[in-house]
């Protein structure tokens, strides 16, 4: 029974069964609701519910009509409303109004049965009009304009009727179409329009969505012009173009090509803006991702299923702390036409109780195994979202003494990303910045197959993120006209995301100090508070104070090493300097060697550390940083290689890098009584040196040492790309020549060492050659009787103390 059709004195047993049918169809219900809110007034009240649009000529003067249930099955499956062949012909097309402002266009057929006076609807066409049995109505024909009304694409809505006809079966919707058009061919239909639709032996219940108006060039038999006008009714013929689109959380499967543009969008919405995101710098990071990990999702399921493709079903970003890896995956769900991504921290798994942090995994895919079940390859994307996965899915067996917790939830994980039943409709996403930590099982294809580094913003990404931060005092006009972003952007070199953010922070809160009353108590200087601006000066003065790039250049670490600057006592100086600069540029310019590095060796005192922290402050790299043995005084051998590794691993994550390692001899913990040295050390060192970085990141290694003896036996001078040698100071011109740079010297005094040392060779370092003049300025101080810090020269004693050292 359908439609509330027993038998021609329609049973009631026959009702009950229809309405159960269209009770578990309550999305076409709403439908209904819907049409009928824009029928009471949605618009303006003299609009109809449906834009017929009818000329006043086109139409007879109504009459009244009594309203009555379709009288069999059969008819209720044909659309059309059911008269007595007295009033009315069949095929004629008649205007409905139950209200004054509202009205509905449906198409006639006749039955001996209906009694003359009534018109007959089935249950959808009642709901859909919310017509009640014996409602007495106004019936006037009504004729289509067929230059302006014929259909020439419906998108309608489908769903199962009810659900126990409910399958997983694929529906052709190129047949679907074709029998609908055969069916309902020269028929009236509107926009909100409710029907039942026969298929295959099944029901299934269709809503109206959109119609479009035919060309009407196609119709004068010309070119189609491509114009195409909404209407709200229109008459079905021949060649109409129906498309269906599967209703929302349905089941049902459809394939072919009638179907809509939207059952095959794109999963990212189409109003995501990275900028209103706060995102910025990412661009080809998502780029990326999207290509891997969501473009096979973009195609329909049976494309998919054709080519034998499997959707990639997690992602890991990874990369150094604010770079924004978890504002990526927090603001992911506002990129995915999906359900809202569930966002779990990795510790929050763990619990206390034996299976129970198990138990948590297999929860966050709960959802997804019960909608595969049930929906199968039309199943939604789940997204679930791992901050700080590193902390659960550790090596497995790498926990000393652990109960093995760590180990099952890795693998109830491993199981349920890809296991024996496989989720195809799930992206995991993992979060981390130590990659090295997470099990290997976990990074295979297949679980979390695409590895994308969240890497340090470029010069165009920082300025995307400082344009962002920026934009709301933009706005309101607080930021001053002389800030320049993109100076900003080119000072800010290794600036994480997270560290620009408080730049921004920094230098508003030294605008807003200025204008903070300096008083027994704090308040706001209010008058000046209406012109605050934040300026250039206070971005300058937080950069050079507040803020430091954690994997940037801190000047302190090199400062001291080249406090009383480089003394150009000779040719070689200069030519270590020289050649310092021609590795600096084949670093920068050359493709071929990402990795240049250099050892300078020479006699203790010499200068090396000081030139090299020279060579490394001149090539302006953004990240600089000296590997030196003070810094590691009381380390195991573990400890040291660890602290060198991390120098090393910060370096690889900037794109240009300079690496100083200072004293290699005392990092090998090296004695010649024994001979003694740190093995552990040595071997690190060695694979440090020689592993280049990643692809587009360059490093410059510069070593120092002052036993290159020892080095050659342990076989590290290969290592290196070059050599270059630091001499002591050997005549008496290059040490006449560093006297005169230093400027301690009288003119006498100078002559008296001139005298002395001209045509002669002395061996002295520059650094001990520095300590010798303090040594003779205090010397002479304390004969004259000067205890004050203020400089003087040295005495002839002290200068000829100097040339006995000397």
């Amino acid at each position: 029974m359908l439609c509330g059709a027993g038998a021609p004195g329609d049973a009631a047993g026959g009702a009950r069964a229809c309405a159960r049918g269209f009770t578990a169809a309550a999305r076409l219900r709403e439908g209904g609701r819907r049409a009928r809110a824009r029928a009471a007034g949605a618009g303006s009240p003299e609009r109809p519910a449906v834009a017929a649009k009818p000329d006043v000529s086109a139409k007879m003067a109504g009459r009244t009509m009594q309203a009555a249930r379709c009288p069999t099955d059969e008819l209720s499956l044909t659309n059309c409303a059911v008269v007595n062949e007295k009033d009315f012909q069949p095929g004629q097309h008649v205007i409905v109004r139950t209200s004054p402002n509202h009205r509905y266009t449906f198409t006639l057929r006749t039955h001996p049965s209906v009694v003359p006076g009534s018109i007959a609807f089935s249950l959808p066409q009642r709901k859909w009009a919310g017509l009640s049995i014996g409602q007495e109505i106004e019936v006037s024909l009504y004729t289509f304009d067929k230059a302006k009304q014929c259909i020439g694409t419906m998108t309608i809505e489908i769903d199962f009727l009810q659900k126990k006809s409910i399958d997983s079966n694929p529906y052709d919707t190129d047949k679907m179409a074709a029998e609908f058009i055969q069916q309902f061919n020269n028929q009236a239909f509107s926009v909100g329009q409710q029907l039942v639709f026969s298929f295959n032996e099944k029901l299934f219940g269709l809503l109206v969505k959109d119609i479009e108006a035919m060309d009407p060039s196609i119709l004068k038999g010309e070119p189609a012009t491509g114009k195409r006008q909404k209407i709200e009714v229109g008459l079905v013929v021949g060649n109409s173009q129906v498309a269906f689109e599967k209703a929302e959380n349905s089941s049902l499967n459809l394939i072919g090509k009638a179907k809509t543009k939207e059952n095959r969008q794109s999963i990212i919405n189409p109003d995501w803006n990275f900028e209103k995101m706060g995102i910025g710098g990412l661009d080809k990071e998502f780029s990326d991702i999207f290509r891997r990990a969501f473009a096979s999702r973009v195609f329909p399921p049976e494309i998919v299923e054709q080519m034998g493709c499997k959707h990639v079903k997690g992602i890991l970003l990874y990369g150094p702390p604010g770079c924004g890896k978890t504002l990526l995956a927090r603001q992911i769900g506002k990129m995915l036409n999906a359900r809202e991504p569930k966002v779990v921290n990795g510790p929050e798994i763990l619990n206390k109780y034996v299976g129970e942090s198990e138990a948590n995994i297999r929860k966050l895919f709960a959802d997804a195994e019960e909608e595969q079940r049930r929906l199968g390859a039309n199943s939604g994307l789940h997204i679930i979202i791992f901050d700080e996965i590193d902390a659960i899915c550790k090596q497995r067996g790498s926990m000393a003494g652990s109960t093995g917790v760590h180990d099952t939830v890795v693998n109830q994980l491993l199981s349920k990303i890809d296991g024996v039943e496989q989720l195809n409709n799930i992206l995991v996403i993992g979060m981390t910045n130590r990659p090295d930590l997470i099990d290997e099982a976990l990074l295979r294809p297949g679980r979390l197959e695409v590895k994308m580094e969240i890497g340090l913003p470029d010069e165009k990404g920082r300025l995307q993120i400082l344009h962002i931060h920026t934009a709301r005092m933009r706005g309101h006009q607080l930021l001053s006209a002389d800030v320049d972003i993109k100076e900003l952007a080119v000072e800010t070199k290794n600036f994480s995301g997270a560290e620009l953010e408080g730049l921004v922070r920094a230098a508003q809160s030294t605008a807003m100090n200025r204008h903070i009353k300096a008083s027994t108590k704090v308040e706001v200087d209010m008058e000046k508070a209406e012109s605050l601006q934040v300026t250039r000066g206070d971005f300058l003065a937080s950069l050079e104070n507040d803020i430091k790039p954690a994997f940037g250049t801190n000047q302190e670490d090199y400062a001291s090493y080249i406090m009383n600057g480089i003394i150009k006592w000779g040719d070689p100086v200069t030519r270590v300097l020289e050649d310092g600069e021609l590795l600096v540029q084949q670093t920068k310019n050359s493709d071929r060697t990402p990795l240049v590095s250099v050892l300078l060796e020479g006699p203790p005192h010499s200068g090396k550390t000081a030139l090299a922290a020279k060579i490394a402050e001149e090539s302006n790299f953004p990240f600089i940083k000296i590997c030196s043995p003070d810094k590691m005084i009381g380390f195991s051998e573990t400890a040291k290689c660890q602290a060198m590794k991390k120098i090393f691993d910060d370096a690889y994550k900037s794109q240009l890098s300079c690496v100083v390692v200072d004293d290699i001899e005392r990092l090998l913990d090296y004695v010649p009584i024994g001979p003694r040295f740190s093995n552990l050390v040595l071997q690190a060192l060695l694979v440090l040196l020689k592993k280049a970085p990643p692809q587009g990141r360059k490093l410059l290694i510069i070593g120092t040492t002052s036993r290159k003896d020892v080095l050659q036996e342990m076989e590290m001078l290969n290592a290196f790309s070059t050599t270059i040698h630091v001499p002591n100071i050997a005549t008496g011109e290059q040490l006449l020549e560093a006297l005169e740079l230093l400027g301690n010297f009288k003119d006498k005094e100078r002559t008296t060492i001139s005298q002395q040392v001209k045509g002669k060779k002395v061996w002295i370092g520059i650094k001990k050659l520095l300590m010798l003049i303090e040594m003779s300025l205090q010397l002479h101080r304390r004969n004259s009787g000067l205890f004050t810090p203020v400089p003087t020269a040295p005495s002839f004693e002290a200068c000829r103390w100097i040339l006995n050292t000397v």
